[in-house]
């Protein structure tokens, strides 16, 4: 599937998704997160390993929107947990 980040077009599969994902380990969720397998990897963190784009090139809604697309299930952290969790 075609989709555009960064005003650069990319063709992303599914599969192409997971592949480029397996091994890299998930950061910290404190916002927007995209559900992989079973792990859970922060929207920009997913951008950046499938574009190989700086983070600051491209937006959360844009990966979002692709992996959405794509058929991942892509959610948002509970307020009252990022909380619990810095404090």
């Amino acid at each position: 599937m075609r989709c555009v980040i960064a005003r650069f077009p990319f063709d992303l599969t599914k599969s192409g998704v997971v592949e480029s994902m397996k091994g890299v380990t998930p950061e910290l969720v404190t916002g927007e997160f995209v559900i992989i397998g079973r792990r859970h990897y922060p929207a920009k963190q997913v951008g950046q390993v499938i574009t190989c784009q700086d983070r600051r090139d491209f937006s959360t809604g844009e990966v979002l929107r692709a992996m959405t697309q794509l058929g991942f299930t892509c959610r948002t952290r509970p307020a009252a947990v990022c909380r619990a969790l810095t404090s």
